[in-house]
């Protein structure tokens, strides 16, 4: 991955002030609302759109991966849940550029304009999200659950399935609280994404409401691949964690041979995830077709690194690792929640096949 242009998103200018504010929302478990604001601000709701609504133009895609690289690990250095929040609107910009349609792009333009923000929400209680038909037209039942933003968000793309067939993707507005149920989520770590239920029935999606064609979501290697982009935010949230513990660390810690092997040892892990995901991103870009267990792989990478460093911060940090209120505690509870994707084992597993099926790496560049 090459060094990317300046993305002018400014919002460096800002992360001292989202970190403190982070903090704030964290203990008060509330959406964060200026912080979302200084996100906006900085522009980095739309840098990453579709050039058709109004995005900024790369070079290439690799030089904006890297650029979107880059942003992501800012806005999760700052604030974990911040960049949860960013990073289900970048997917959503994503899928939008896959699949938009020109009155779609030029609605989100619009809508870009206009300050506002999408998510992605996929999961679902049983018996799921029907799209079902009836007189009138298209209509929809069920609820989503862990919707990041319930009730704040503007818009969501939320998948929905129709009565044969693959799912389909719907623009709903995501803002209507009374939708909205957070009381569920209580949890240690994450608190201001507000990840709660929002139930759809009822919504009746016209045509320029439905993104894309049957299936479009669910497509490989797009939908394994992107898992990149919340990977380059949790690699963000172990390099702040890396940092606080660098701060933290007293001149006896400094002095002692064996603290700073523990601290070696984070530095490692943290260099060694950034590696991964960067490789990961740079395959994404290229539409490489070992792009999938690159990132399967590295999403075990990634979590590791977490792990290690999370329980090297508190053994060199110590009972302090633990203080309410502190940067350490609230990012170690952040990660604690946000490395809990789903089936981890299996991803692992899917990329051990590939590997073992082929040499999965760099054409030219043999691994074994």
């Amino acid at each position: 991955m090459t060094q990317a242009p300046s993305t002018d998103l400014h919002f460096s200018l800002y992360e001292a002030r989202v970190a403190a504010l982070g903090l704030r929302y964290d203990a008060e478990g509330v959406w964060p609302a200026e912080s979302v604001d200084l996100l906006i601000r900085a522009g980095c709701h739309r840098t990453f759109a579709p050039r058709a609504a109004g995005g900024r133009t790369f070079p290439s895609p690799q030089d904006e991966n890297c650029a979107l690289f880059n942003s992501l690990r800012l806005v999760g250095r700052a604030d974990l849940s911040l960049g949860r929040i960013y990073e289900g609107h970048v997917n959503a910009l994503k899928l939008f550029g896959w699949y938009g349609s020109p009155e779609q792009l030029e609605r989100l333009s619009i809508d870009l304009d206009a300050g506002r923000m999408f998510g992605v929400w996929a999961t679902e209680p049983p018996p799921g999200v029907a799209l079902e038909a009836d007189p009138f037209g298209d209509r929809l039942s069920g609820s989503k659950r862990f919707a990041t933003g319930a009730g704040r968000l503007d818009y969501a793309l939320v998948t929905a399935r129709p009565s044969s067939g693959e799912r389909r993707l719907v623009i709903i507005p995501a803002n209507q609280q009374e939708r909205a149920d957070i009381s569920g989520w209580r949890v240690r770590g994450m608190r201001a994404t507000i990840s709660g239920t929002y139930d759809l029935t009822g919504f009746r999606p016209v045509e320029r409401d439905l993104l894309g064609a049957a299936g479009d979501y669910d497509r490989e290697p797009r939908f394994t691949a992107g898992a990149w982009r919340f990977l380059a935010v949790q690699l963000g949230g172990v390099e702040a964690l890396l940092r606080e513990t660098r701060s933290a660390m007293s001149d006896a810690a400094r002095s002692d041979p064996l603290q700073r092997a523990k601290f070696a040892d984070a530095v490692a892990a943290t260099r060694g995830a950034g590696l991964w995901v960067r490789e990961a991103a740079d395959r994404a870009a290229s539409d490489h077709p070992d792009a999938k267990p690159i990132v399967l792989l590295a999403r075990g990478v990634v979590e590791r690194a977490a792990l290690d460093v999370m329980e090297i911060s508190a053994r060199i940090v110590g009972t302090r690792s633990a203080a309410d209120g502190t940067r350490i505690d609230k990012i170690i509870r952040d990660l604690s929640l946000y490395l809990r994707q789903a089936g981890p084992d299996y991803a692992r597993d899917e990329a051990a096949k590939a590997f073992l099926e082929r040499d999965v790496w760099h054409e030219g560049d043999e691994l074994w």
